[in-house]
C-alpha cells in the first residue's frame, strides 16, 4: 500500500494531493476544502471565539455570536470541558446557556450508549399522521444538489456542501423540509448530513432528526418563511416568489403536510 506524505508546503498542496487520491468519493463542482482550518487554538484564541452573553441573546440567528467551535470538538482538537471552563470565567449567569448547549452534545452520547440501535432506528412511531412505511428511502436529486424551489434553503445546502459547516437554527430547516416537506425518512437526511459536515457526529446528528421528524419527540417540527426570514432574512434570500413551499402560515402548512392531524 502506498505510504501518503504527512506534511505539505502549503494547504494548496495538501487540497490537490486529497482531489487526486479520493476523486471518486468528492462531489462535482465542490473540490475546494472548507474554509474551516482544523489548527490548535490557544486558549486566548478560544475566548475570542466564545461570547457566552452574546451567545445567549443571539445564538438562533443565522449571524448571531456561536463559536463555530463544533468541528474542532468534534474532530478532538478541543473538548467541552476546556470550553466551559473558558466560558464560565466570564460568570455562570453569562455561560449559562453555552453551557446548557455543551450538555446536549454529552447527553446525546449518553442515548446512543444507552440505545445504540436507536442510532438508525424509530424510536417511537412518526406522529405526523404517517406511518413509516409512507416515507420515502432515499434523498431526492434536487435536495443532494441544493436546487430545490426553495432559494434560503438551497442557500443551507451550498453552506453544508462547500463549508462542511451550518448553523444549527438552519440545519434544523433543512431537517424539517426533509422529512415534512418532502416526506423522507429522517434516516436518509442523517446520512446525508453525516457526510458532509466537520462537526457530524452520529449521536447528535441522528437523534436530532429524530426529534425533528418527531420519532424521538412528542410533536414534528416545522417552519415557514416568516421564521427563516426572522432568524436568517438579512443573509439570505426570502422573498415569497423565490420560497414558494415554504410561504404560509403554521396553520395552512401544518394541514397541508399533515392533513390526518387536522381531522
Amino acid at each position: 500500500m502506498k505510504q501518503l506524505p504527512s506534511k505539505f508546503e502549503s494547504r494548496e498542496a495538501l487540497t490537490e494531493l486529497i482531489a487526486e487520491t479520493f476523486e471518486s468519493v468528492l462531489i462535482e463542482g465542490h473540490r475546494q476544502p472548507s474554509p474551516i482550518h482544523g489548527q490548535v487554538l490557544s486558549e486566548a484564541e478560544l475566548a475570542d471565539c466564545i461570547q457566552p452573553a452574546a451567545y445567549a441573546r443571539t445564538r438562533n440567528f443565522y449571524d448571531g455570536a456561536v463559536s463555530r467551535l463544533s468541528p474542532f470538538v468534534r474532530q478532538g482538537i478541543v473538548d467541552r470541558k476546556t470550553l466551559a471552563s473558558i466560558a464560565l470565567a466570564g460568570g455562570a449567569k453569562p455561560a449559562e446557556k453555552f453551557i446548557q448547549e455543551l450538555l446536549w452534545g454529552e447527553f446525546w452520547q449518553h442515548v446512543a450508549e444507552a440505545r445504540p440501535s436507536g442510532l438508525w432506528q424509530d424510536a417511537e412511531p412518526y406522529k405526523t399522521g404517517f406511518l413509516a412505511s409512507e416515507y420515502a428511502l432515499e434523498l431526492p436529486q434536487d435536495i443532494a444538489t441544493g436546487t430545490t424551489p426553495n432559494a434560503c434553503l438551497n442557500h443551507f445546502i451550498r453552506d453544508l456542501q462547500e463549508t462542511g459547516y451550518v448553523h444549527n437554527h438552519a440545519r434544523m430547516y433543512l431537517a424539517a423540509y426533509v422529512v415534512h416537506f418532502r416526506r423522507i425518512r429522517w434516516q436518509a437526511g442523517a446520512a446525508w448530513f453525516l457526510a458532509h459536515l466537520l462537526d457530524g457526529d452520529a449521536a447528535a446528528n441522528n437523534y436530532s432528526w429524530q426529534w425533528v421528524a418527531s420519532t424521538f419527540g412528542s410533536k414534528p417540527y416545522i417552519f415557514n418563511l416568516e421564521n427563516v426570514e426572522k432568524y436568517c432574512g438579512n443573509q439570505v434570500d426570502c422573498r415569497p416568489e423565490t420560497n414558494p413551499e415554504l410561504d404560509a402560515s403554521y396553520d395552512v402548512l401544518s394541514a397541508r403536510l399533515f392533513p390526518a392531524r387536522a381531522l
